[in-house]
């Protein structure tokens, strides 16, 4: 519900700014008590409500997975077990059809973790928008936002990682010196192109960390803004158009995790190729 005192765009406003701590224009450090302040914060500063909801989220998959694996049994199996077991078939299955069988100690550790982990940040877009960031304002915390994947400084940092990697395992499978001639000499392999093929194969690899990144960010956040526009509508309609929107948002938070998911199985796979694009 929005707040009495507010208007729609300091409502909006309020909902989408993050709780930051920082150095203030001051010079002074703490956290930003208005929307102006979280903006004018430099570089260092630090969202710690998407940290706070993404250590809690990466907690609770890892206590889900421990809890299932120490009860696991071969008789009749529990809920949580066979839960478990689906998603890990369903992550094998996925890398078997992408990466083959490639050797890789990794691949199917991040894989699982990625799918479970962003499919468990994405799923607190389903927390009615005022309902935390209501008790954290009783508690004196001006801002709380609580979709770590709202936030492109969370989805940048795992696509970024996922980069390094990329360019981890590329360097490994190729060597370094076959990495780098190949950024001059692919998709036209003339020397005289090498500079046009040199721009192309850099745009290529900065490109896969920004849209892997900002796809997950973009359609997370316009599914948490449709919730804060239905939130400023009066309560009877909030009910009429929330719950079909929160039954479709359920397929947009499992897709989303796919395809995050399934986009860092291929841009791996494509690392560990060994012969011409």
């Amino acid at each position: 519900m929005a707040g009495e005192t507010q208007t729609s765009s300091e409502y909006i406003q309020h909902h989408i700014t993050n709780l930051t701590y920082g150095q203030h224009p001051s010079g002074t450090w703490g956290f930003a008590h208005s929307v102006e302040e979280a903006k004018e914060m430099g570089f260092w500063a630090i969202h710690v409500d998407t940290m706070f909801w993404s250590i809690t989220m990466g907690v609770v998959f890892c206590v889900l997975f421990m809890t299932a694996s120490r009860k696991m049994t071969a008789g009749v199996p529990s809920g949580l077990q066979n839960a478990c077991e689906m998603v890990v078939e369903f992550v094998e299955d996925t890398i078997s059809e992408v990466f083959g069988n490639r050797p890789n100690p990794i691949i199917g550790p991040l894989s699982l973790t990625i799918l479970v982990w962003v499919f468990l940040m994405n799923m607190m877009d389903l927390i009615p928008v005022d309902f935390i960031p209501a008790l954290a304002s009783m508690a004196g915390i001006h801002f709380f936002k609580v979709v770590p994947t709202t936030d492109p400084n969370a989805t940048l940092a795992m696509s970024i990682g996922v980069f390094f990697l990329v360019v981890y395992y590329s360097i490994k499978i190729n060597g370094p010196v076959k990495f780098i001639t190949g950024k001059f000499m692919h998709p036209i392999a003339h020397p005289a192109a090498a500079p046009f093929n040199f721009i192309l194969e850099m745009v290529d690899l900065i490109a896969k960390p920004l849209s892997h990144g900002l796809r997950l960010f973009g359609n997370m956040y316009a599914g948490e803004m449709i919730f804060i526009l239905i939130a400023l509508l009066p309560f009877y309609a909030q009910w009429a158009l929330s719950l079909p929107w929160a039954i479709l948002h359920i397929l947009i938070i499992g897709l989303q995790a796919f395809v995050f998911m399934i986009l860092t199985i291929v841009y791996l796979s494509q690392a560990h190729e060994t012969g011409d694009h």
